[in-house]
């Protein structure tokens, strides 16, 4: 996964899920949950590349930190809960799935 489009494409094979854009940036695109409202796929463009902003839990966070020079501490929001992805080629793509999934959950209902 490198596109804005292939990630945004997997996240609408989930259940309920739509696609924002909430503010007047268009390089800002959100994931939502319709249940919620919450958006757990923050989609934009920085540096050249495409990054996603996934909630994950604590723990998990510095797992994929630590095996991934690409995932990082989230860029504007809650560095405990959120990593950013950088989409450069280098996290697998069955990897990006399996924390936009996580995040996807992490979002619903408690």
């Amino acid at each position: 996964m490198k596109e804005r489009q292939e990630v945004i494409d997997f996240c609408l094979e989930f259940p309920h899920s739509f696609e924002d854009y909430p503010f007047d940036d268009l390089n800002w695109t959100v994931m939502r949950r319709k249940d919620t409202k919450k958006g757990f796929a923050w989609i934009f463009e920085r540096e050249g590349k495409i990054w996603v902003n996934v909630k994950v839990k604590p723990d998990w966070a510095i797992f994929w930190r630590d095996n991934y020079k690409s995932v990082i501490p989230a860029y504007h929001m809650n560095k405990t809960h959120w990593n950013s992805v950088i989409l450069d080629g280098t996290v697998p793509d069955s990897e990006i799935k399996m924390m936009i999934s996580e995040s996807f959950e992490l979002c619903g209902k408690k």
